[in-house]
């Protein structure tokens, strides 16, 4: 900082003495405001979360017990429901990371000219309503198809497909992609040997995010299911809301602790991932 007269010149222009308290203000007054609308969001999410959890922690007499929990596993159609919302979820994500990642990759390296069209066309899932879908594909599907449960799936697809590709995208366009691919087939790689030992371990972020918002999104679906006749979790808290409201919230607690354990582990691993490669680049 260099003083020349009465002002104070900083990298940018003078700031005079009297309009340093003004600034001072502004920021204090800037930093209240945030806090206050963070405090409002936390409260907008959290309070009805509190009061979930408060309910399912009840028993009938309106005391503190773990019954509901407790009595989930027993009850009917639970183990069914849940079991089949998790291998909806895994081949879910597990086609969604076939389909989408040499797609993304494809674009970024041959035609970057098309990502405009495909952020267009990745869109569309989200403005096309689910029950649209469901009943235009129901009305024409094969039967063995409609018989089966992972036609779930396959709408799973389409609708994780927005949020699956804007997270490789950003992993990619992070990544210098060109150069390790010329670099890598320089060297003699195959196009596999290129995706799975060079270009994967660089998107292992965007992976991870892609599958927890793919997870998340099977998980927390209703309607489809629902008009397909398929009762998963969501499906299986809805009907049974009618028995036990206890035991009803309290599955729906656990699936949404259980969503967000599974979150927190994956950005964990992510980090613990990145902090180890920092270490072996500060040893090497």
């Amino acid at each position: 900082m260099v003083t020349v007269g009465e002002g104070y010149f900083f990298d940018g222009p003078a700031v005079r003495d009297e309009e340093l308290p003004v600034r001072r203000r502004r920021r204090k007054k800037f930093r209240t405001w945030r806090l206050v609308v963070l405090i409002v969001a936390a409260a907008y999410f959290l309070a009805p979360l509190y009061a979930g959890l408060k309910f399912a922690l009840q028993n009938d007499s309106g005391h503190f017990s773990f019954w509901a929990f407790t009595s989930l596993p027993s009850e009917q159609g639970f183990s069914d429901a849940f079991f089949l919302s998790m291998r909806l979820a895994l081949f879910t994500a597990l086609a969604e990371l076939i389909l989408m990642v040499p797609t993304a990759i494809f674009v970024h390296i041959r035609l970057p000219k098309l990502r405009p069209v495909m952020d267009f066309v990745t869109i569309l899932p989200i403005v096309v309503p689910p029950i649209v879908l469901i009943v235009g594909v129901l009305g024409s599907a094969p039967l063995w198809l409609k018989s089966s449960p992972y036609l779930l799936s396959i709408f799973y697809v389409v609708l994780a497909m927005p949020f699956v590709y804007r997270s490789l995208d950003a992993g990619l366009s992070a990544i210098d992609l060109r150069t390790l691919v010329e670099a890598s087939r320089s060297l003699g790689g195959s196009w596999i040997r290129t995706l799975w030992s060079v270009i994967m371990p660089n998107l292992r972020a965007a992976l991870l995010s892609a599958t927890a918002l793919t997870l998340a999104l099977v998980f927390g679906e209703y309607t489809m299911a629902n008009l397909d006749g398929w009762t998963t979790m969501p499906v299986w808290i809805a009907q049974f809301q009618q028995s036990d409201a206890h035991i009803t919230l309290a599955a729906a607690m656990a699936l949404l602790i259980g969503t967000w354990l599974l979150l927190s582990l994956i950005v964990a691993l992510d980090r613990s991932q990145s902090r180890r490669r920092r270490r072996k680049a500060g040893t090497s």
